[in-house]
C-alpha cells in the first residue's frame, strides 16, 4: 500500500480529521459552529476534504497502485448529537427574503456532499456513517447516505421537516426508498416521527446496532472482517448501482422541488422554524457547556 497521494488537512475549523493507516480508512468527525448543523462553512469544509479523497485515490489509481483511501468514516464531536440537519436561520432568512438562488445554492452545497458519500465517489470504497445521539434533518440524511450505516443504542433518528410544513429536500426520500419500502418512506416523512436506533434496524435503514460506547469498536470489528472479503463487498456494490443507481440529477431535481415548497411557507410554519432555531440554541449552547467541562477536566 502506498499513501504518499494522501496529504490530510488539520487546519479545518469544523471538521477533525484522522487517518487510520491499517485499514486505509479516513475518519472524519463533525465540530459544527454555533450549532450541531450543516452551516455553509463545514459544507464547503467536507468538499474539499472529498476533492483530496478523489484527488489521491485517482493518482493512486493512475499508477496501478493500492488505494490510500479504502473507507471513509463519518461521525461526529457535539456530545448527544449526530447532526440536527439544516441551517434553519439561513433558511428563514432566506425564505423571508423570497431568495430562490439562495435557497437552491444551499441545497446543491448538501447534495455536492451526499451524493459523493452515498456512491462512494464513484471508487471502489465504502463509505460508514457512525451515529450517537440525534441525527435530524438532514443529519438523518447525511448517516443514511452512507453504504453501512453503525448507530449505538442511544441514536434516534428523524425526519421532523413536517413540523414545519415541509418534506426533507437532500436525499431522504432517494436514500430512505432504496434501502426500505414506499410505505416506510412515506410514512417516516409524513409524519415525523422518531425513530430509535433499533427500530430503524428492523427497518433496514440502521446496519450494525452496537451498545452505547461500542461504536469505534463496531467500525474497527467491521473494517476487519470486511477486508477479508473486500472484492466481493466492492462487486456488490457496484451490483447494487446497476439495478438501482442513484443519479445526481435526481437529488437535483428533488432539491429544486423543495426549494418551490419552501418559497410557499406561511407566517404558522416560519413560527415554527423559529421555534427550532431557539431548541437549537439551547441544545448547542448545552452540548458547548458539556465539552467545555471535559475539556477542564
Amino acid at each position: 500500500m502506498d499513501d504518499r497521494f494522501i496529504t490530510i488537512r488539520n487546519d479545518y475549523r469544523q471538521v477533525m480529521v484522522r487517518y487510520d493507516r491499517r485499514f486505509r480508512a479516513l475518519w472524519y468527525a463533525l465540530a459544527p459552529r454555533p450549532r450541531p448543523c450543516f452551516n455553509l462553512g463545514i459544507l464547503a469544509e467536507l468538499r474539499d476534504l472529498h476533492r483530496t479523497i478523489v484527488e489521491a485515490n485517482r493518482k493512486a489509481q493512475a499508477r496501478d497502485l493500492a488505494l490510500p483511501v479504502r473507507y471513509t468514516v463519518l461521525s461526529s464531536l457535539s456530545p448527544g448529537v449526530f447532526n440536527l440537519g439544516g441551517d434553519l436561520e439561513l433558511f428563514l432568512r432566506l425564505i423571508t427574503g423570497r431568495d430562490r438562488r439562495g435557497l437552491l445554492d444551499y441545497a446543491t452545497a448538501c447534495i455536492d456532499v451526499l451524493y459523493p458519500n452515498a456512491v462512494h465517489f464513484d471508487l471502489p470504497m465504502t463509505t460508514i456513517s457512525l451515529v450517537k445521539g440525534e441525527a435530524l434533518g438532514g443529519g438523518c440524511e447525511a448517516a443514511i447516505s452512507s453504504n453501512v450505516v453503525v448507530a449505538e443504542r442511544s441514536a434516534r433518528f428523524g425526519l421532523p421537516e413536517i413540523l414545519f410544513n415541509l418534506i426533507p429536500g437532500m436525499g431522504a426520500y432517494s436514500f430512505l426508498i432504496r434501502r426500505t419500502t414506499p410505505d416506510i418512506t412515506d410514512r417516516l416523512i409524513t409524519t415525523g416521527e422518531i425513530l430509535t436506533a433499533e427500530q430503524m434496524r428492523d427497518l433496514g435503514l440502521v446496519d450494525i446496532l452496537v451498545d452505547d460506547g461500542q461504536g469505534e469498536r463496531a467500525v474497527l470489528d467491521y473494517l476487519q472482517r470486511h477486508e477479508r472479503r473486500h472484492n466481493a463487498h466492492l462487486a456488490l456494490n457496484q451490483v447494487r448501482r446497476c439495478v438501482n443507481p442513484l443519479t445526481y440529477e435526481e437529488l437535483i431535481r428533488i432539491t429544486e422541488i423543495w426549494v418551490e415548497a419552501a418559497l410557499r411557507l406561511q407566517g404558522r410554519d416560519l413560527k415554527m422554524i423559529r421555534k427550532l432555531i431557539a431548541a437549537q440554541d439551547r441544545k448547542a449552547g448545552a452540548d458547548n457547556g458539556t465539552r467545555k467541562m471535559a475539556q477542564e477536566g
